[in-house]
């Protein structure tokens, strides 16, 4: 028999941001599982992983949210999803809903070759950047990956002076051009509200 809870199966890269959403909203109900942020690296391996977390708690809780965007699929898990009765974040990627569409349209119109941060991709640039794509083995794949990039835009969640001076060195370490923009978790917390409500 399914309880009344709601679970939110989530990506590691946003886990602290929906938890500290569910303490500030009082969500009793709502539980988060979360799978490795490092499997963005291959992306065509989420689809799988969700449905595993999916089928696993189905019949556990009363409703069931993706806190997924596209992430790089292809529209993988969206065809994943059609089997059941589950809802995901809107937008192509993490950077979209935490930047709003507008905004992120906007950014993108003004520079094609941008490279997104979030607080969580600063924290772990390291790890997923330059360790996850291999740059500390072999530096001049840093060329290639990113010959075609022009500039990295930080979307911060929260304002640190700390996490800007790690964003500026991200972009140095690039050799990108360097601009900030605070979204804050609005955008974030009110697609979340519509899934819980």
């Amino acid at each position: 028999m399914k309880n009344k809870d709601i679970l939110i199966i989530g990506c590691g890269a946003i886990a602290h941001e929906i938890n500290e959403i569910i303490k500030l909203n009082n969500w009793d109900n709502v539980r988060l599982k979360c799978l490795n942020a490092d499997l963005h690296n291959t992306p065509k391996k989420l689809p799988k992983k969700i449905k595993e977390i999916i089928d696993l708690n189905l019949k556990e809780y009363s409703k069931i949210f993706l806190a997924y965007a596209d992430c790089g699929t292809g529209g993988l898990i969206d065809s994943m999803l059609k089997g059941y009765d589950i809802e995901r974040l809107e937008g192509a990627h993490c950077y979209e809903f935490y930047a709003g569409s507008k905004l992120f349209k906007d950014l993108s119109n003004r520079e094609i070759g941008t490279f997104y941060l979030t607080d969580f991709l600063v924290k772990n640039f390291d790890r997923l950047i330059i360790d996850g794509l291999g740059l500390s083995k072999h530096p001049s794949l840093k060329d290639e990956y990113f010959k075609n990039y022009k500039n990295i835009v930080y979307l911060a969640q929260k304002l640190n002076d700390d996490s800007e001076l790690k964003a500026k060195d991200c972009a140095d370490y690039l050799n990108l051009e360097f601009s900030i923009h605070y979204t804050g978790l609005d955008n974030f917390e009110n697609q979340l509200n519509k899934a819980v409500k």
